[in-house]
């Protein structure tokens, strides 16, 4: 078979563009980005019309990763598919469990069951997994655009998180600690005192980061007025998280919803302010990014207060106290839970049939993949070159995407 014969079927085999070449006007040519760029975090193809440096029209070609997440769930008990949860946004896997436990408590009625001390718990660990996220977040979008050293900072004091939670449940990134009703443990003996002597040192590196990256000049011109997301825009395709926030809207249902115990936690929501250039730029949104990191130290330092308060270590907590042995569903409900992850509103659906201990339908609302439908109004008439700095301001994880 010869070459020309091979390359015909594997275009024949591979998903079309949406543009074909006789529609593109003089001196418009396709470029694909990805799947394998390391720009996009994942295998993401971005068919990308341009006019010389100038784009046209970007269009996000997904399914590379799909992973089933939606027909494991309708086959499997409610609690045994927290560890696919975790492998949908992997690195905010906490933050995924957190929500998914707390819909199928509240489709249980056992809310009111769940112990004030697994709350702080729950509370305290994503709160960990969330500035861990972030930082991944902000590091790789650095090294994205020729930052390298916020990368290895960030990449280091985020390995401290990672032994803290290996430390609470044996994994490093995929927990499966947060249960339907409790937690696989209490944490471990000496856990808030090292947790305190964490959020410590990680004050002034804070401070840090903002010198190095956040008011570095480079970094300024290469994201401010780049990318800008206006809010009706953000509002109208439904984005959420730091992309929302980033456009200037104090919405975050950690406040929004008032769930689990953040309602007694006190704690600020970041917006863009266009400090550096236009409210809703790539900037804005690692500026927001960076804010939530102080907020979360904030929540951290309360939930051990209160750990070791209140709520601290009795001989007969029983952290599996109030889960059920065997989740079965009584008369047909439907029910719609959210949450605030790292990216912004995850939610489930769920609908379930009398007697069964499975769900019906389950289905996983995912903040990246909504957040990334916006991706060709903010790139349109940018250079190519930004391309890159916009995808990795929205932050995408192709899990979650591709679920």
């Amino acid at each position: 078979m010869s070459q020309s014969t091979i390359y015909k079927n594997y275009l024949l085999q591979s998903e079309p563009n949406k543009f074909s070449q006789d529609a593109l006007k003089a001196g418009e040519m396709i470029v694909n980005m990805g799947p394998q760029h390391p720009s996009t975090h994942g295998v993401l193809r971005l068919e990308v019309v341009t006019d010389g440096e100038i784009i046209q029209e970007v269009v996000p070609h997904i399914g590379y990763l799909h992973r089933c997440f939606e027909k494991h769930a309708e086959s499997m008990a409610y609690n045994q598919t927290i560890p696919y949860v975790d492998r949908m946004d992997y690195l905010a896997a906490m933050n995924s469990e957190h929500v998914w436990c707390m819909g199928v408590e509240k489709l249980m009625g056992i809310t009111d069951q769940i112990p004030k001390r697994v709350e702080y718990i729950r509370v305290l660990v994503t709160e960990l997994n969330r500035i861990a996220s972030h930082f991944v977040a902000i590091g790789t979008y650095a090294i994205d655009i020729g930052a390298f050293t916020p990368f290895l900072w960030l990449l280091r004091d985020r390995e401290h998180i990672q032994r803290l939670l290996e430390w609470v449940c044996g994994a490093r990134m995929l927990y499966n600690y947060i249960w339907v009703g409790g937690l696989y443990y209490d944490l471990p003996i000496g856990f808030e005192e090292r947790c305190r002597e964490f959020i410590e040192y990680l004050q002034p590196k804070l401070d840090e980061l903002d010198t190095i990256l956040l008011s570095n000049k480079i970094f300024i011109d290469r994201t401010a007025n780049v990318g800008v997301l206006p809010l009706d825009v953000a509002i109208n395709y439904a984005c959420s998280g730091p992309m929302l926030r980033g456009s200037g809207l104090k919405h975050d249902l950690r406040r929004v919803d008032g769930y689990s115990v953040y309602p007694e936690l006190d704690f600020d929501v970041p917006i863009g302010q266009g400090l550096a250039g236009t409210t809703g730029d790539c900037w804005d949104r690692n500026y927001v990014r960076a804010l939530e990191c102080r907020e979360s130290v904030k929540i951290i330092r309360q939930c051990l207060d209160r750990l070791t308060g209140d709520y601290k270590r009795t001989p007969d907590f029983d952290p599996q106290a109030a889960c059920p042995k065997k989740i079965r569903m009584t008369g047909s409900k439907e029910l719609y839970f959210r949450g605030e992850t790292p990216r912004g509103e995850l939610g489930y659906y769920f609908r379930t049939t009398d007697k069964s201990d499975v769900p019906f339908r389950a289905k996983g609302r995912a903040p990246s993949f909504v957040n990334l439908s916006v991706l060709h109004e903010i790139s349109r008439g940018c250079m190519v070159a930004d391309l890159i700095a916009i995808v990795g301001s929205v932050d995408i994880v192709l899990g979650e995407v591709d679920r």
